[in-house]
């Protein structure tokens, strides 16, 4: 039988020459959180005043026994078994490590493996959500154990877990950050109205911005009457020049004149979802032409700060194709529409 940890409390006064088994925090409402001492600093007789201060009478001295983790071995442990691409770690501080984005872009991060990480009693994993943009620097995630001490057997399940994750998938890790792709767009402009110059076409300045958010870019925007026939053409004019993806913009309603969908699906894309369960945005329109993804935009894009666009754009950037089931998922949380 392996040796029991001892966590012994000690007075202040008496803790001369002994290490701390833990860092100690120290808050100043309105002003500072952070670590006053570093774990296993050797407490002086000048600390005692600075441990007061933060309320610490007593400290513990630890002596670990061979089936226990501190709780800075377990968090690094847990950050080096999920951490994937485009992520680093940081140091064990107040008991946490954290895992920051490398770059700019699109978070991958399991939920289901994350869900079955927490129900380990005494292990805590904190994330953003998954398919999150994010910016370089940008905390990801991050973990420590509840207790002061944790059984090594958790740590190794988790450690266990991520390697059957990790071999299923080709050694990348649950949580990792996808960089985005710089994206040729060809854009088509749909409505009569604006192809005879009646009225400004507004689509154009909003989508270019959007692309150039993610480091990509409309190559040329074409205008097309509302006929299906011109809208074939401009749609097989831009799959002539291999570009990247493209948007056709305005026809989506259920107007009689709105016939973009049907000019998209006589092109001969594969239609993947007309209608999506988020607001705004739910009559835009996803379909591949081989492998170029062909989005309709409806004409929420254009006036609304936020829609379902905004959702799925960063994903196209991010080289992820979209499934029917991507959309489905959509309206869980994708109510927009009297937000800010």
């Amino acid at each position: 039988m392996g040796k029991s940890s001892v966590l012994r409390e000690v007075k202040v006064e008496e803790a001369i020459g002994l290490p701390l088994a833990h860092d100690l925090t120290r808050i100043v409402p309105g002003q500072f959180k952070g670590r006053a001492f570093r774990k296993g600093h050797v407490v002086r007789e000048e600390d005692i005043p600075e441990l007061k201060l933060i309320g610490k009478e007593h400290i513990y001295v630890l002596e670990l026994g061979d089936d226990d983790l501190h709780e800075d071995d377990a968090a690094v442990r847990m950050a080096q078994a999920v951490y994937g691409t485009n992520v680093t770690m940081g140091e064990p501080s107040e008991g946490k490590v954290m895992l920051r984005s490398a770059i700019r872009g699109l978070a991958a991060i399991d939920k289901a493996f994350i869900d079955e990480v927490n129900a380990i009693e005494q292990l805590a994993m904190a994330t953003l959500p998954t398919h999150t943009v994010v910016s370089e620097g940008q905390s990801l995630a991050g973990m420590r154990v509840i207790p002061l001490l944790v059984s090594k057997q958790k740590i190794e399940t988790v450690e266990r877990m991520a390697r059957q994750w990790r071999n299923a998938r080709m050694g990348e890790g649950p949580i990792s950050v996808k960089p985005f792709r710089t994206l040729r767009a060809g854009l088509i402009t749909t409505g009569s109205e604006v192809y005879n110059g009646l009225v400004e076409d507004r689509f154009g300045p909003v989508v270019r911005a959007k692309l150039e958010a993610f480091g990509s870019a409309v190559t040329e925007q074409r205008f097309s009457t509302d006929s299906i026939d011109d809208i074939v053409r401009e749609i097989r004019y831009f799959e002539q020049r291999q570009v990247d993806l493209i948007l056709v913009t305005g026809g989506m309603s259920v107007d009689p004149d709105d016939r973009t969908p049907g000019a998209i699906k006589q092109a001969g894309a594969h239609i993947v979802s007309h209608g999506t369960p988020m607001l705004p945005g739910s009559m835009l329109l996803v379909a591949y032409l081989g492998e170029i993804p062909v989005m309709g935009l409806p004409g929420s894009v254009m006036h609304d700060k936020f829609t379902v666009f905004d959702v799925l754009l960063p994903r196209i950037c991010a080289n992820e194709r979209i499934e029917r089931e991507h959309i489905v998922e959509l309206g869980y949380g994708g109510l927009f529409a009297d937000r800010g």
